[in-house]
């Protein structure tokens, strides 16, 4: 582990020289094929020293930070280009990454919620600094509050488990069942918001809106898989309490995604929709784990790493609309078919996506989500039902209104897309369909 992390190091220094923007992203390209080759096909930890070590889950998660990473780099073109700042934009997007894959890598349950935190830094930066509307501030301020509201419960949880235990190795917690509804709830909460969880959602959408695309892609790629990398980490010592206390947590996550998916046909600014479309697809993954099936949790680690790729695909489709047209209401992007035609395929096959098509990795996710769901209690088929039904629904609004429909008039300029955006967006859209022939990986079926 320690050598993707120094090399990661080694790139700050890179990010003060001068017109070196596109160095630094074939770096970090480099080093997700490097880590692609380090595969760990196993259930173990390996890699392992004192304080870092990578099994299978955080393998893929960390791989998907990579990717992610380097495509974000690739799709903030306009940040180079407009000479915005680039030094302190490239600092920031290595410091986050390497507290993701520190988050990821770490062994030691304090040193997961450190970086769990600080992770929260640079995103922060992210909106406040290269964010569009003047609200930023307050989705900044949204963020923060509501992530580090729950956090410090969760800090003396942990300190509880190290008096408890006398260590906080993640393997060497899970031989031990509690049963005591502080540390439970403590434990959780956190987790819950970083889902982010119906209810606690609020801060998700104004982040999304006010972030730029390299913000919105971090977001929905990776820092939404926080929340699920964090309960499946702490589950094996709470599975007792899991037993009494879950039942609460997939009402509220399937009422709940029902209820966002109708707020998403309401929804006139792209990237709202998409931020929204997010939250009823946690809601699932939320509920999927929840019910500490096997199935559950193999279905909810395969569907966050499919809506890693596919959420930030549909962002990077959005920025690509909204740089071109300047505005990303519906009312305004529309007719985008006669505007640039082969665009429209990638919104095609990234819509597709978003609503579980085959052969695409959210399909296996969701197929086995709803067999955990379902085998857990069928009278959750009403929600799971209408929640399929609606997430179809507002994918194909969100598709129609913006490629059909008749054109608005101030668009005068007729661009297609650059190379760099076709690549951006295969590279989103070919692993999403590729990892489906590893599905024994996702799956974790090892």
């Amino acid at each position: 582990m320690l050598k993707i992390i120094i090399s990661v190091l080694f790139l700050f220094p890179l990010c003060f020289i001068s017109n070196i923007y596109w160095m630094v992203q074939m770096f970090l390209f480099l080093f997700s094929f490097i880590f692609i080759l380090m595969n760990m096909y196993t259930n173990y930890f390996m890699s392992i020293s004192y304080l870092f070590g990578c099994d299978l889950i955080s393998y893929g998660l960390i791989l998907l930070s990579l990717w992610i990473i380097s495509l974000m780099l690739m799709a903030s073109e306009s940040v180079f280009k407009n000479n915005n700042y680039v030094e302190l934009f490239l600092l920031n997007i290595i410091l986050l990454l390497i507290l993701l894959v520190l988050t990821f890598s770490s062994m030691s349950l304090f040193m997961f919620y450190l970086f769990f935190e600080g992770s929260l830094i640079p995103t922060l930066f992210l909106i406040l600094g290269w964010g569009y509307q003047p609200e930023r501030l307050q989705a900044g301020v949204y963020l923060l509050f509501y992530t580090l509201l729950v956090s410090l419960p969760m800090l003396v949880g942990i300190f509880y488990l190290l008096k408890f235990f006398g260590t906080l190795n993640f393997y060497l917690m899970n031989n031990y069942l509690f049963n005591y509804e502080f540390l439970y709830f403590s434990m959780i909460m956190a987790f819950l918001v970083k889902m982010p969880m119906f209810m606690v959602h609020l801060w998700l959408p104004k982040a999304h809106v006010e972030a730029p695309v390299s913000g919105s892609m971090i977001l929905a790629g990776i820092m939404l898989k926080l929340g699920g990398y964090g309960l499946l980490r702490v589950f094996p010592f709470l599975q007792m309490m899991g037993l009494k206390f879950n039942y609460i947590w997939i009402s509220i996550s399937l009422v709940g995604g029902v209820l966002v998916s109708l707020i998403c046909l309401r929804q006139s600014d792209l990237k709202a929709l998409i931020a929204y479309s997010s939250v009823a697809h946690m809601g699932i993954v939320l509920a999927g784990l929840m019910t500490l099936s096997y199935m559950g949790l193999c279905g909810s680690y395969s569907l966050m790493i499919a809506h890693g790729l596919c959420s930030s695909g549909l962002f990077c489709l959005a920025n690509i609309s909204y740089e071109r047209m300047g505005s990303r209401s519906l009312l305004i992007n529309k007719g985008l078919l006669n505007f640039m035609p082969s665009m429209s395929l990638w919104w095609f096959l990234l819509s597709s996506g978003n609503m579980a098509a085959p052969p695409t990795l959210n399909l296996l996710g969701e197929i086995s989500l709803i067999n955990s769901i379902v085998s857990w209690s069928w009278l959750t088929m009403l929600m799971l039902s209408l929640l399929s039904f609606f997430s179809a629904a507002y994918t194909l609004y969100l598709y129609s209104y913006s490629q059909h429909g008749k054109v608005f008039s101030g668009v005068y300029s007729f661009s297609m897309g650059s190379i760099r955006e076709y690549l951006l967006l295969f590279l989103h859209w070919f692993p999403l369909n590729l990892l489906i022939l590893k599905s024994d990986m996702c799956l974790l079926w090892l």
